[in-house]
């Protein structure tokens, strides 16, 4: 029997009259490292995603890079050519074989790539701003820039064609997209920098070529954006050029937006006042326009409970579904006190994760609890 609280985790939704989502809880997007050496999805990681898509709603994958240059982590699948549909189209149908929608999340890691992960290790980005111990990027040419558009919408239709029941752009966490919007990393003086409205220009006109191959889709097929809402850089994105961008995607009528936090309640830096979360100040700028959803170190019943006091319409979960797969079915049955918040090092192998991801876990601490 659901209590009062818990109610609400289990209301279905209707994503613009495309989906139907059986609960409010969903997998977020996490990087997993298991991929074949040629981009392929391998047995793990269709194992890994099948076993945490039993109780949530949809399961947004790993990032899949959408050109050649854009592979932002070791283990990675691609999705930047038709050759890698069947490997594509396994994984969403282990998704949705248990019942849960599959969202397919696109990216280009930008300046963020492994040099040694793309070609002739160059790296692109808007301009020639580094990161980190990375060599700095060479700043993407126009025909560039419109070749990596177009290469959003072709992974799109792949997509499609591999069964998927969505993608979600990935615009979050310093990546391309974002690289482009912040006045941190673009330092251009042509249309796609400069203004507050020509940094906008990447992301929304690779937002116009997902959604144009979406409606093509015969089946239902969802579009969403992911973004980070603030960077500790000066200058950097603030919550201010955030409001901006998030007006911008809700005049797109995207199915969702997606808050990328580490912290479900952390608190603005610039560019709204910390007497809201940055979340709540989200939901407040979005106003109703378009479903939003919030995530970041939900680890207990009570934290999710609590996290659909603001008003939120879906709630990502992460790290606590590779702890314990059966959080969301251990809610709605009734057996909170049975949900498993700490990771037991001793079993890797009933959480059906892959090595690689788990020894990067093991060899993180801090990252999850228990370790």
């Amino acid at each position: 029997m659901l209590s009062n609280q818990s109610e609400k985790l289990f209301q279905p939704l209707n994503l613009a009259n495309k989906l139907e989502l059986r609960n409010r809880l969903v997998m977020a997007p996490m990087t997993n490292f298991s991929s074949n050496e040629d981009g392929t999805v391998t047995k793990a990681e269709v194992d890994y995603y099948a076993r945490r898509s039993k109780g949530v709603s949809m399961v947004i994958t790993a990032c899949t890079y959408v050109t050649e240059n854009g592979k932002g982590f070791p283990g990675e699948f691609a999705a930047y050519s038709d050759e890698f549909i069947p490997s594509l189209r396994e994984l969403a149908s282990a998704i949705k074989k248990e019942g849960a929608k599959a969202i397919l999340q696109i990216f280009h890691g930008g300046r963020s790539c492994p040099p040694n992960l793309v070609p002739n290790g160059e790296l692109v980005s808007a301009s020639d701003v580094a990161q980190d111990n990375n060599p700095a990027p060479r700043p993407l040419k126009e025909e560039e820039i419109l070749e990596i558009i177009t290469a959003f919408g072709e992974t799109t239709r792949r997509a499609v064609e591999a069964g998927f029941d969505g993608v979600e752009i990935h615009g979050a966490n310093g990546y391309l997209l974002q690289q482009f919007y912040s006045p941190h990393t673009n330092r251009r003086n042509d249309k796609w920098g400069g203004t507050l409205e020509n940094r906008m220009e990447f992301p929304l006109a690779v937002v116009d070529a997902v959604k144009k191959e979406a409606e093509k889709a015969t089946e239902p097929f969802i579009v969403g954006y992911r973004f980070s809402p603030e960077e500790p850089e000066t200058p950097g994105l603030t919550m201010e050029e955030t409001f901006a961008l998030i007006d911008a995607l809700a005049d797109k009528n995207l199915d969702y937006l997606h808050a990328s936090l580490q912290e479900f309640w952390s608190a603005p830096r610039r560019g709204a006042d910390d007497s809201k979360s940055r979340i709540e100040w989200i939901i407040e700028r979005v106003n109703g326009r378009v479903p939003v959803i919030g995530v970041g170190s939900v680890y207990t019943a009570d934290d999710a409970k609590k996290a659909f006091e603001t008003d939120i319409d879906l709630l990502a979960i992460g790290r606590e579904l590779i702890i314990d797969p059966d959080f969301v079915q251990k809610i709605e049955e009734g057996r909170e006190s049975e949900i498993v918040s700490v990771l037991d090092k001793s079993k890797q192998k009933e959480l059906v994760v892959p090595d690689p991801l788990w020894n990067a876990i093991i060899n993180s601490p801090g990252w999850f609890p228990g370790v």
